[in-house]
């Protein structure tokens, strides 16, 4: 996000990001690939770009 310039504020008031949505996100809670292809759009990234997969009981 700081890369292409896109605030919090701007997610949420120009693409109407759910504030929920964020805090998920900033958790490394779960989202929907809905959430993670708006992202994806909003940002124009790839999908790695803002996930990875963890298999359960390992930790980055």
């Amino acid at each position: 996000m700081r890369k292409k310039g896109i605030t919090q504020y701007t997610l949420i008031k120009k693409y109407r990001i759910s504030p929920a949505q964020i805090t998920r996100l900033k958790r490394n809670e779960s989202v929907s690939t809905h959430t993670i292809e708006m992202f994806c759009e909003i940002l124009d990234c790839q999908v790695e770009d803002v996930m990875e997969y963890i298999r359960e009981g390992e930790k980055s």
